[in-house]
């Protein structure tokens, strides 16, 4: 699946294209499922950046698979076993030639479809919670608690000893006090509800914006004394103005590769044995891409968005 041109869903076009054996380090996937994220399509949305000559545009970081081949020099991996791949590129695909260092095995406890929908999410949360220090003692407050970032950082933060208030439409409530979470409803009045909240919880010491709206960021340098305990993944444009740690992809942000890599091994071992649950909200065809890309636009999956080739 690609993008033949610079726009909205409509520009994904299914094509045939030999994966090529895998050279050195490398295996090759029998693809059985890959993860949909904002960033698949953020990468053909229209910008002044675009340049045509990267069309067409491979889609998909992370995918679960079993390997069908591998390459010389492969050290840790044989025909048969069962993997979950990050960061690739071109992960919406059948096949897929990857590098061995970016596998991982699937935790036997996660389907196809949760085990591709694993590690970016996974190793963002990571991210935040390490940049921010949050540790066992800590309040964090996390905006966007059902998202696939925000679900993830609630779970690691809890298993870091941290209590945590996440904010969720009221229909994601039930599922975020099953995760350990005091929940509250974004919207008008956020600041109140978390102030009633902290009854509860304690005063909130960290601060994680996974939405990106003035609401949150607003709210959480209201409610966390150090704004280096704040860190957004999506509000780039004030993280400067208020002095906030702006992490991952955005302009003037810390891509924390380090840490990320670091992450992985780390959260597949946890969704093994049942510490970290990946909610898969809907599957996709392959070929169905594009319908996939326009609900995440939305923004209310309540889950990771799959495609099953």
């Amino acid at each position: 699946m690609v993008a033949t041109a610079f726009g909205g869903p409509e520009v994904l076009r299914t094509v045939e294209v030999a994966p090529g054996d895998p050279g050195p380090g490398q295996v090759l996937l029998d693809v059985r499922a890959a993860a949909v994220n904002p960033i698949d399509w953020k990468m053909y949305a229209p910008g002044p950046g675009n340049d045509p000559s990267r069309l067409p545009l491979r889609l998909g970081l992370e995918v679960a698979g079993v390997v069908a081949a591998v390459g010389p020099s492969v050290r840790w991996l044989s025909p048969g076993d069962e993997v979950i791949a990050w960061r690739v590129h071109g992960g919406y695909a059948s096949h897929l030639v990857v590098s061995e260092q970016v596998t991982c095995r699937r935790p036997s406890t996660l389907d196809w479809p949760a085990a591709s929908g694993l590690l970016l999410a996974g190793t963002t949360a990571v991210h935040t919670l390490s940049a921010t220090g949050a540790h066992d003692g800590d309040v964090v407050l996390v905006h966007g608690g059902s998202g696939g970032v925000g679900r993830m950082a609630v779970q690691l933060a809890i298993l870091r000893g941290a209590r945590v208030i996440a904010t969720g439409s009221p229909d994601t409530h039930d599922d975020l006090r099953a995760l350990g979470a005091v929940p509250v409803a974004h919207g008008p009045g956020l600041l109140e509800r978390v102030r009633d909240a902290e009854r509860t919880t304690g005063p909130v010491t960290v601060a994680i914006d996974t939405v990106g709206s003035d609401e949150a960021l607003d709210v959480s340098v209201a409610v966390v004394a150090d704004r280096l305990r704040v860190a957004t993944i999506a509000g780039f444009g004030r993280a400067a103005e208020l002095g906030v740690r702006a992490l991952g992809g955005g302009p003037g942000a810390d891509p924390g590769t380090a840490v990320r890599e670091a992450a992985r091994a780390q959260l597949a071992e946890l969704a093994a044995d049942g510490s970290l649950d990946v909610r898969v909200a809907r599957t996709f065809a392959l070929d169905d891409a594009a319908d996939a890309h326009r609900l995440s636009r939305e923004g209310h999956a309540r889950g990771k968005l799959v495609l099953v080739p």
